[in-house]
């Protein structure tokens, strides 16, 4: 069973290293996923250790991150998507053998960000997820994955309605657990969730 965390960080203004550590040591997962991470977040393994990757947004000052206490089997892929209208946009693919993962944080066009999404599927492997900001509202209709996430609330902006807007999707895999967790100085709450192949599931409860 593999924990694994997203948080959309808030750049500049909100969570902070110190917040990022204290996260890391309470929850323990096996691999955080990062979006907006500026160039302060590559400090994590001199103050925790492990190993860390980052993708900056092409132009932009933030992107994806990643860090986990060993390193992956491969470094991370970093995959081009189809941009929005101001902002590059990439996907960082991190495969952990048994199945892979892709943090995203997508497009606010909701026909944007599902053509996104549906990019980023055709390369991943059977056994996948697809998790991080989303920026989209309703059902996500990507064939063949299940949206398995935190149902609560994730993302609050000013007065906007509190929304549900980090996700995590998967195909061959089996979620035991989802949650939301504290957002501390960032606008969105990390989602948490546990997930393992479907195939090792269906053995261990045979």
């Amino acid at each position: 069973m593999t924990k694994i965390i997203s948080w959309n960080l808030l750049r500049l203004t909100g969570a902070s290293v110190d917040e990022i550590v204290n996260l890391i040591r309470r929850e323990r997962p096996d691999l955080l996923l990062m979006q907006e991470a500026t160039q302060d977040i590559r400090q994590l393994p001199e103050r925790i250790g492990g190993f860390y990757a980052h993708a900056f947004l092409p132009g932009r000052i933030h992107g994806l991150a990643m860090w986990s206490p060993k390193a992956p089997l491969q470094p991370p892929v970093v995959m081009p998507i189809p941009p929005g209208a101001l902002i590059d946009r990439v996907s960082m693919i991190v495969d952990l053998g048994d199945f892979a993962i892709a943090n995203v944080h997508l497009s606010h066009g909701q026909v944007l960000n599902r053509r996104q999404l549906r990019r980023i599927a055709r390369e991943l492997p059977l056994n996948a997820a697809v998790i991080g900001d989303f920026n989209l509202i309703g059902p996500c209709l990507l064939p063949g994955f299940h949206d398995v996430g935190p149902r609560r609330p994730t993302h609050v902006a000013g007065d906007i309605v509190p929304l549900r807007i980090d996700r995590c999707l998967i195909r061959g895999l089996h979620c035991s657990a989802a949650e939301a967790l504290p957002r501390a100085s960032s606008d969105h709450r990390p989602i948490m969730v546990r997930l393992e192949a479907a195939s090792h599931h269906m053995l261990a409860a045979a």
